[in-house]
C-alpha cells in the first residue's frame, strides 16, 4: 500500500501492544542488574497498554486524532524511565501526523524521526546504548532509505530491520551489557512495538495471551472479598486541647483493637487524626474516637448487605493549603515515616511498580495545595514525576527533588520547615539528598557477574549506592558487607529499614551487630514492610 489510513494505524497499535504485552516477561529477562525488579518490559506493556486501551474508545478514524489520542493515553500511562521515553517517541510521532487522513512512507519517516529528536529532548543526559539509540539510528537509516511512492510495507520492514540492527550493537555501546551479554531492555520493547505495527501491515493478527498467573491472582482477589463481612469505618477529628497529652497513636490503636476492630489505620496530620477499620460493632470504634474529639467525615459501609457492591473510590478533596509535599514508597512501615514526617501523601510504588504519570497528577490534584513537592525516592520514577509536573504546568505548580532512594527521601522530609519559604525549603531538601549514602540488601535472581563479581542465584547482595559490593548466603552477612562499604569515621546516623521477609530473629541480630560495632553512630531500626528489599541502609 502507498499510505496508511486511520483505520490501519488503529490495527497497528493494537497489535503493537498485544505484542509487547505477551512478550514482556522475556523483556523484564533482559535487566542487567540480577534483582529482582524485574520491570522494564512490565513498564513498556502498562504505557502502551493504556495508549492502546484510549484508542480503542476513540470513536474517529482520523489518523492523526489516533496519533494524537495514543500520545496521551502513553503520557498519562508511562511508568518508568523506559515508558517515559516511548511515550515521548510517539509525541514527536504525532506531532508530525497532526491534522493527516493519511500517511505515506516519507511521511512516516519524518514522524519516527520526529519521534526521536522529541525523545533525546526529553532526556537531561542521554545516555547511548538504550532505547534512545535504536530509535535514533533505525529513524536515521529509515529517512536515508525513503523514496517517493515507496510502499510502506517495504519501508516499514527496512525500518524493523535497522531497528534490530541497532538492538543489537547496544552492547557495543554500554559495557555493561556486553559484560552480561544482554542487549538493552528498553530497546528490546521498543522493538517489538515496532514489530507489532510491521506485523499488522502485513494483515497478521497478534491475540493478546492472558498470564495464568494474573489470573489466579484476581481469582484469589476475588474469592477474599466474597468472604469480607462486617462494616468498614472511616472517620476523622480534630484533637480537643485537653486531650492532646492523653493521645498517642499507638495507645489510640489499641483501644480501637480491642473494640474489637482488624485492619486498622490511624494516621495524624496538625493534630487531626484520620481513622480506617472494619469491625463488627462500629459504634463501639465511634465511641473510642469520640472521647478525644468531636468526630467528622464519617463512612460506614455494611458488607453484610446482600446486594453490597463497592463503591468506586470518591477521596474528598484536602483542605486547600500553600505548599504540600508527596512520595512515592512501597511498604506500610516506609509510608508511615514519610506521613510522620508531614508528607501529605504518598503514592503507592517503588522498585517493582513504578506508579504510572496519571497516578502521580491525580495524587498531586488530590492535596489541593498551591505548590506541590515531590519525592520519586527511586531513579526509575524521576522522569515519571517530572513528566507528571509538565503535565499540570499550567495548573499546580509543582517541584520535583529527585530523591532516588528512600534514605534520600526521608532526609529530604526531615529538612522541611513550615516556617521558611518555598525556595528555602526546596533549597535545603535538596542539598539533603547529598549527604545521604544508601544501602540494599536483596536477593539474586539469576547467576551472573557484575564488575568483576560472581552473583550467585538466590544468593544475598549487598548495594553500596546502586553497586553490588558482595555477594553472599546470608541476609545478616550482606547487611554487614553494606555497613562496611558505608559507614565512616564522619558517619554519625544509622537508619536500618526492615523489609517485610525479615524475622525477628534477624532483627535482633541486625540490632546487636550494630550496637557492638557502631557505638559512636545515632542508630535507628525500623518496620518498613518493602517488598525486594531486606534491608534498606541510611547513612548520613
Amino acid at each position: 500500500m502507498k499510505t496508511i489510513d486511520g483505520k490501519m494505524f488503529r490495527a497497528m497499535v493494537e497489535t503493537g501492544a498485544n505484542l509487547l504485552h505477551n512478550n514482556h516477561p522475556e523483556i523484564d529477562a533482559l535487566n542487567v542488574f540480577p534483582v529482582p525488579d524485574g520491570d522494564t518490559g512490565t513498564n513498556m506493556s502498562l504505557t502502551f497498554t493504556n495508549g492502546a486501551a484510549e484508542v480503542k474508545k476513540l470513536q474517529s478514524d482520523n489518523l492523526g486524532d489516533i496519533a494524537k489520542t495514543l500520545s496521551k493515553g502513553l503520557l498519562m500511562g508511562a511508568r518508568g524511565n523506559s515508558g517515559v521515553i516511548l511515550s515521548q517517541i510517539f509525541r514527536g510521532v504525532a506531532k508530525s501526523l497532526k491534522g493527516k487522513e493519511t500517511a505515506d512512507s516519507v511521511e512516516l519517516a519524518e514522524a519516527f524521526a520526529n519521534g526521536a529528536k522529541v525523545a533525546y529532548k526529553a532526556v537531561m543526559r542521554p545516555v547511548e546504548g538504550t532505547i534512545l539509540t535504536v530509535i535514533r539510528e533505525a529513524s536515521e537509516a529509515g529517512s536515508a532509505y525513503v523514496k517517493e511512492d515507496m510502499e510502506v510495507e517495504d519501508w516499514f520492514s527496512y525500518f524493523v530491520k535497522e531497528a534490530n540492527d541497532a538492538l543489537d550493537r547496544t552492547p557495543e555501546l554500554l559495557p555493561v551489557l556486553k559484560e552480561v551479554g544482554v542487549v538493552d531492555s528498553g530497546g528490546a520493547g521498543l522493538v517489538v512495538v515496532l514489530t507489532g505495527f510491521m506485523l499488522a501491515l502485513a494483515g497478521e493478527e497478534v491475540v493478546r495471551v492472558d498470564v495464568a498467573a494474573q489470573q489466579a491472582a484476581m481469582k484469589e482477589a476475588e474469592e477474599e472479598a466474597s468472604k469480607q463481612k462486617g462494616y468498614q469505618v472511616k472517620y476523622s477529628f480534630k484533637i480537643d486541647e485537653g486531650k492532646a497529652k492523653a493521645f498517642t497513636i499507638d495507645g489510640f490503636t489499641h483501644e480501637l483493637e480491642r473494640t474489637p476492630a482488624t485492619e486498622v489505620n490511624v494516621t495524624e496530620k496538625d493534630d487531626v487524626v484520620f481513622v480506617s477499620l472494619s469491625t463488627e460493632r462500629p459504634g463501639h470504634t465511634l465511641n473510642v474516637g469520640q472521647r478525644f474529639g468531636e468526630l467528622a467525615h464519617i463512612t460506614i459501609v455494611n458488607f453484610n448487605e446482600p446486594d453490597y457492591k463497592e463503591p468506586e473510590a470518591q477521596e474528598e478533596a484536602a483542605p486547600s493549603k500553600d505548599t504540600a509535599i508527596i512520595s512515592v514508597a512501597a511498604g506500610e512501615g516506609v509510608k508511615k515515616m514519610f506521613l510522620d514526617l508531614r508528607c501529605d501523601d504518598v503514592v503507592s510504588g517503588g522498585q517493582t511498580m513504578n506508579p504510572a504519570t496519571e497516578d502521580i497528577v491525580n495524587a498531586v490534584r488530590k492535596v489541593n495545595a498551591k505548590n506541590v513537592i515531590i519525592l520519586p525516592n527511586n531513579s526509575n520514577i524521576v522522569m515519571t514525576a517530572e513528566q507528571a509536573a509538565t503535565v499540570l504546568e499550567d495548573e499546580i505548580h509543582v517541584i520535583v527533588i529527585p530523591s532516588k532512594t528512600i534514605p534520600q527521601g526521608l532526609a529530604a522530609c526531615m529538612m522541611y520547615n513550615t516556617e521558611a519559604s518555598l525556595d528555602e525549603n526546596v533549597n535545603e531538601m535538596t542539598s539533603a539528598l547529598e549527604d545521604v549514602q544508601t544501602g540494599q540488601v536483596t536477593f539474586a535472581i539469576k547467576d551472573t557477574t557484575i564488575d568483576g563479581l560472581e552473583i550467585k542465584a538466590n544468593n544475598y547482595m549487598a548495594l553500596c549506592n546502586k553497586k553490588i559490593v558482595a555477594c553472599v548466603p546470608d541476609k545478616i552477612d550482606a547487611l554487614k558487607k553494606a555497613l562496611e562499604g558505608l559507614v565512616d569515621d564522619d558517619s554519625e546516623v544509622i537508619t536500618i529499614i526492615c523489609g517485610e521477609d525479615v524475622t525477628e530473629e534477624e532483627k535482633e541480630a541486625a540490632k546487636s551487630y550494630l550496637e557492638e560495632n557502631f557505638e559512636d553512630c545515632e542508630l535507628e531500626m525500623n518496620d518498613g514492610g518493602q517488598p525486594v528489599y531486606s534491608f534498606i541502609i541510611g547513612v548520613e
